[in-house]
Parts: structure tokens; C-alpha cells; sequence
């Protein structure tokens, strides 16, 4: 009899969504490596996410929201309502299978905490809440609310972390207050991808360095990064890709339209994105462990370079920095991206690509090491 797993997350394939990507792809290798029967747990509806539309692997169980809302009040209750929706479904697959717990919606693991105690549960930690939303500003950090839903939430540790970055997973065992099962498994690499070798429209000249920006422009990120590099862009030398989406990104769009050696594009597949050379990245430094985004760590993954803004305590910084240059948020935006365009050789550009590539290799296998130790992990006796 085969082992089974029940992996619970709001996005899912064909949701194009990143998290439901990494879960398809973790879904996939449990299924082909290790014979697992995977149950998955998710909530219909499209999302704007940079993920690839791909057809779901496991056996589904998707849910319908009725809260579908707009006021951003009734939106938080009903996620935390889908939530508890959710890990309720997943008990009642299997009372004996182990579940993995992923972040979204928001204040899943407050439920997962709540609801499986002391069971067998993982939690793979994307996006860390209750602690966002001090960092968004939607709820002050001694509000006697969001206390109880921070201690609520840490009360009953998960059997095994799965976490994005070695930083992330030490900011958590704190949250805890214990020592817990961890596997590391960097957000971002897509173990079952490929990609093209026919150029894209948007690559036409291979004189210039292309940049790109894809992906989510929320609250996390820092859009004065993106203003600031716009700015000092050099049209004859450099070209600039934008596929955005998400909270601020609009405002970009706008600021961008027209300006030379700049093209918008709706998406760049990840399957394309090895046809850009550096890869913009950033992460307001309050949001430091409590995000990680993936859009770095899938810039390695296809042999790019990183400009990252944010945070040396980063997992970003902490696990690419080989690949990739660092701009300080508490220092001059303008002068320090002026500077690197400035400076910035094919030489060092060749450099540090070559370390991606090098990058690439040692996430790849970690990410197959990590897989093992989950599936050891489902195949557990209790």
C-alpha cells in the first residue's frame, strides 16, 4: 500500500500562482520518485501569479470560497475563513496521513496550529503571518488581537519545518521556541522545468545587457528601486524587460511607458527567463524572513545575475550573493544603481553568471536532497 500526503495550499495548478507551482512540482516528484499518493487541498479561482499554467498532478480537492468580496476588511475575514476551511478538509481525507501546510491563504498555520496540534503536520513556510501584517501597517504590533494570534499560532510546533533559507528557519525555531525537523527548500526552483532556446521577441540585441523585472510588486517590494533604475537606464547599452503585476505595479507601468530601451510584457515564462541577463530583485528590509521572493532564486535557476535591494540577512543575499550585487536600501538609491550601470562590464557580468550557473547546480541538488527528506518524512511510521 502506497504512502499518501495531503498538501494544503490556496493556489494550485492550472492557477498560475508560484507557491501552487512548487507544490505541483514537489506533488509530481512524491508521485514518480517515491510512489506517494498526494491529496491536494486548494480553492478554485484564477491569480495573476508568474507561474506557468500546468496541468495538475495528485488528486484534487478544490474548494469554493463564498466570500468573494472586495472590501478589504470582509477579504482579511474571509481568508481567515478559507483557512480554517481548508486544514478541516484535509483532516477529513485521512485522519492518519501527514499534512503539509503551506502559508496562503494568510493564517493558514494559525489553523493548522489550532486544528492539528500535536499531528502529524509539516509546515512549508512561503509568506510568514501574523508578522506581515504588522510589516504591511494593517495592524500595530502591540495590538492585543494580533498578540493572541501570534502566540496562537506558534503554540503547537509543526513535526517538520520545511523552509526557504537557513536565516528563515532560525527566525522561526525562535517563534517557536524549539529545535524543530528542518529541510531547507529554496521557493523558486522548479525541479520538472525546461526551457526555450528560440529567442523571444523582446531579445533582439545582443550588444545590450538585458534586465529584468517579473513578477509580484507588492507591499514587500520596493518600487523606489525599480523608479530609481528606470531613471538611470542607458538605452544604448542596456535594455530593460517589465512584467509586473501586484499592488504597485500600475504605478511603474506608467512611469515606464514610452521610455526608451524599455519593453512591458504581460508575463515572461519562467521557460524565457534564461534570456535575461540580470534579474531586478528587491525586499523591503522589515519584510526580511517573514518573505523570500522567489524571483531570485529562479533568476539562478536560469544561469542569470541578481541586483538585489534589501537586506545582507536576507536568505536571498545570504544563499546567491556568488551571483549576484547588492543595492542598500538605508543608503542613496539613484547614486548607488547609477554607479553599478556605470561600472558594470560584460567581464563582470560574465563572472557572475558563471556562478549562477555553479549556484544552479548546488540548488538543484538540494532541492532533489530536500524532496527525499520530505518524502522520508510522509513514509514515517508514527
Amino acid at each position: 500500500m502506497n504512502s499518501k500526503v495531503i498538501i494544503v495550499n490556496r493556489h494550485y495548478p492550472p492557477n498560475p500562482g508560484i507557491t501552487g507551482e512548487s507544490a505541483w512540482d514537489l506533488a509530481k516528484y512524491l508521485i514518480e520518485k517515491h510512489q506517494v499518493d498526494v491529496e491536494i487541498v486548494n480553492i478554485d479561482g484564477s491569480d495573476d501569479g508568474g507561474g506557468a499554467k500546468r496541468e495538475p498532478v495528485g488528486n484534487l480537492h478544490t474548494l469554493h470560497s463564498t466570500y468573494k468580496v472586495k472590501n478589504k476588511i470582509l477579504k482579511q475575514l474571509a481568508s481567515l475563513l478559507d483557512g480554517r476551511m481548508l486544514i478541516q478538509k484535509a483532516k477529513s481525507i485521512d485522519a492518519n496521513a501527514p499534512i503539509i501546510v503551506m502559508t496562503s491563504p494568510p493564517l493558514l498555520p494559525f489553523w493548522a496550529s489550532m486544528l492539528l496540534r500535536r499531528g502529524k503536520w509539516a509546515l512549508w513556510s512561503m509568506d510568514l503571518f501574523p508578522e506581515a501584517f504588522v510589516a504591511i501597517g494593517m495592524i500595530a504590533e502591540k495590538n492585543p488581537l494580533y498578540q493572541w494570534f501570534l502566540r496562537k499560532t506558534y503554540q503547537f510546533a509543526p513535526q517538520k519545518l520545511i523552509a526557504l533559507g537557513r536565516k528563515q528557519a532560525t527566525f522561526l525555531e525562535k517563534q517557536y521556541k524549539k529545535t524543530l525537523d528542518t529541510t531547507i527548500l529554496p521557493c523558486g526552483v522548479i525541479f520538472h522545468q525546461t526551457y526555450e532556446s528560440l529567442k523571444p521577441f523582446w531579445r533582439n540585441d545582443d550588444e545590450k545587457i538585458y534586465f529584468g523585472y517579473c513578477g509580484n510588486l507588492n507591499d514587500a517590494h520596493n518600487e523606489h528601486f525599480l523608479l530609481e533604475f528606470i531613471k538611470a537606464l542607458n538605452p544604448t547599452k542596456h535594455h530593460l524587460i517589465l512584467a509586473l503585476y501586484g499592488k504597485k505595479a500600475q504605478k511603474i507601468i506608467d512611469f515606464a511607458q514610452n521610455r526608451s530601451g524599455i519593453t512591458i510584457v504581460s508575463n515572461v515564462p519562467r521557460s524565457q527567463l534564461n534570456f535575461l541577463d540580470v534579474h531586478l530583485v528587491s525586499l523591503i528590509s522589515k519584510y526580511t524572513h517573514l518573505m523570500i521572493p522567489s524571483k531570485a532564486v529562479s533568476a539562478v535557476a536560469a544561469g542569470g545575475a541578481i541586483l538585489f535591494c534589501g537586506s545582507q540577512e536576507s536568505d536571498n543575499w545570504d544563499m546567491l550573493q556568488d551571483a549576484a550585487w547588492l543595492i542598500r536600501e538605508d543608503k542613496d538609491l539613484g547614486e548607488q544603481i547609477s554607479d553599478f550601470l556605470k561600472n558594470l562590464s560584460t567581464e563582470d557580468l560574465a563572472i557572475k553568471k558563471q556562478n549562477a550557473q555553479r549556484l544552479n547546480t548546488d540548488l538543484q541538488q538540494n532541492v532533489l536532497k530536500a524532496y527525499d527528506e520530505i518524502a522520508a518524512f510522509v513514509k514515517q511510521v508514527p
